[in-house]
């Protein structure tokens, strides 16, 4: 890895404190309701005023960045259909995988018996698709580009889980699981690299650190939500229903053409900055 990264580091500023204390209690808000509603009640005052409480704070972490001199998270990057899109895939992606993953061990568990380590196992089909498949779809995205991964990747992860939602029963045996469980593995890993590449590649590289972070608390919030809506209301297809949604989403991505031109302009002012500073410009290898 030495050998295959050049070292970076990011342009000196301050730190946005009042923008990390606020979305850091929008975030403790949000999650909090939502994993508490099913025991405690999502009409409970308790859920309710959690709920509330995030919303607002991440509505007053959206006002302040808007004005901050050196905001955390540039809400102009969201003016992107790339960035805007790609997160919101990736959103749905891992709310369907966390929902699915958080249930599914379960009812090996407790409907068929199998100890915690066996029903891990059993999942091997489909998690361990992320070490074959996903490093496949990274080297296809400068290719093909990140519509086609994504949209067609949820597709298949939506059809696998669907097809388990209307299989699962008590006396099913385990062989009846796994050709779903590898499709939803494949569609999964064709998509997670390509909405990772989606938001990080239309930003300026010394901004790829906000970028990613916001991917990645994105990738966390989608996964409670996931746990908790599905939780909520759970029916055999609802995972099934967030994959599709996901796939929609990433409909919206722009074309190869389209996003060349959006990562030249989102380089241009680094460019410029280097140009005046005398600073030959360096290639960045994710």
């Amino acid at each position: 890895m030495l050998r295959r990264i050049q070292e970076s580091f990011g342009p000196r500023t301050v730190l946005d404190i009042a923008g990390l204390v606020l979305v850091t209690g929008a975030t403790l808000g949000l999650v909090w309701g939502l994993v508490r509603g099913n025991s405690a009640g999502w009409g409970s005052l308790e859920v309710g005023a959690s709920l509330v409480a995030g919303v607002g704070l991440a509505v007053a972490f959206v006002v302040w960045e808007r004005r901050a001199r050196v905001p955390m998270v540039p809400m102009r990057f969201f003016r992107s259909r790339s960035f805007s899109a790609g997160n919101t895939a990736n959103f749905l992606l891992l709310a369907a995988i966390y929902g699915t993953l958080f249930f599914l061990a379960q009812f090996f568990q407790t409907a068929q018996g199998y100890g915690p380590l066996a029903a891990g196992l059993h999942l091997l089909p489909w998690t361990a698709c992320l070490f074959v498949v996903a490093p496949i779809s990274g080297s296809l995205v400068n290719r093909v580009g990140e519509r086609p991964l994504i949209v067609g990747g949820l597709l298949l992860q939506a059809i696998g889980l669907a097809w388990i939602g209307l299989i699962a029963r008590p006396d099913l045996a385990y062989a009846g699981f796994v050709v779903p469980l590898l499709i939803a593995g494949i569609g999964g890993s064709l998509a997670m690299p390509a909405a990772q590449n989606a938001v990080v590649s239309v930003v300026a590289a010394n901004e790829i650190g906000k970028a990613s972070g916001t991917f990645s608390m994105l990738r966390q919030l989608g996964g409670a939500f996931g746990v908790a809506i599905l939780a909520a209301v759970f029916a055999g297809l609802g995972a099934a229903a967030l994959s599709l949604m996901g796939a929609i989403a990433g409909l919206v991505l722009p074309g190869r053409c389209a996003r060349t031109v959006a990562q030249t302009q989102a380089k241009a002012p680094e460019m410029r900055e280097n140009e005046l500073s005398g600073v030959p410009e360096q290639s960045s290898i994710l």
